[in-house]
């Protein structure tokens, strides 16, 4: 196997991959920029023989806001198109495959906060990290009850809304909020951002 040699490329030369299935909000950039701030670049970005991204689209748009001249690249150029392709999906897709111990990823978080280090950075919604645990089943089972139970929650950080589903769409919703918990994602921010996106479409 050939041994990856990092060098430093200027960014204006470096080509993102125009279909590129994976998005990046501002908010991910500014984390991601303020990682590098922190951290310095720790994982550098790959590209193919003609300079086109294959892995790093967040990583470079956080370069270009804290106007970094040039990156650290890999240049991957002896894959094939279709390897290429099949690399940024798997790049973006593996690690979100894996899971968390929530009870030492507290451990950590409570050490980093009591050492004063800002937690923002680390990638997570405050609401990930903090707050009372929320009672999934306001959603998960009937609706009987729901207004009492959502009383209940109103006076905590995180909370529960009723959302509507067809009868043909339920179980599906069920099993993909499901998989989406075990994956550490915070739903609710997700929907959040696909109704700002839907409301700037219907603006528009």
């Amino acid at each position: 196997m050939k041994q990856p040699k990092i060098e430093l490329r200027a960014i204006n030369t470096l080509i993102p991959y125009i279909n590129n299935s994976r998005k990046h909000s501002d908010e991910q950039i500014d984390t991601i920029a303020a990682s590098i701030k922190e951290f310095g670049w720790t994982n550098p970005i790959l590209v193919d023989g003609n300079n086109g991204l294959i892995a790093g689209h967040g990583r470079l748009l956080a370069a270009r806001k804290l106007n970094i001249d040039k990156i650290p690249v890999i240049e991957l150029s002896h894959l094939s198109e279709t390897q290429k392709k099949a690399l940024i999906i798997a790049d973006n897709k593996i690690a979100l495959n894996s899971e968390w111990d929530y009870e030492l990823l507290k451990l950590e978080i409570a050490y980093l906060t009591e050492n004063d280090f800002n937690i923002n950075i680390l990638g997570f919604h405050p609401s990930e990290l903090g707050g009372g645990d929320l009672d999934y089943s306001v959603l998960d089972e009937s609706s009987e009850g729901i207004n009492e139970q959502l009383d209940d929650l109103a006076n905590g950080i995180r909370k529960a809304i009723q959302i509507e589903f067809e009868p043909d769409h339920y179980q599906e919703a069920v099993e993909l909020t499901g998989w989406w918990r075990k994956q550490g994602a915070y739903i609710g921010y997700m929907l959040l951002e696909l109704l700002r996106k839907e409301k700037v479409k219907h603006k528009e």
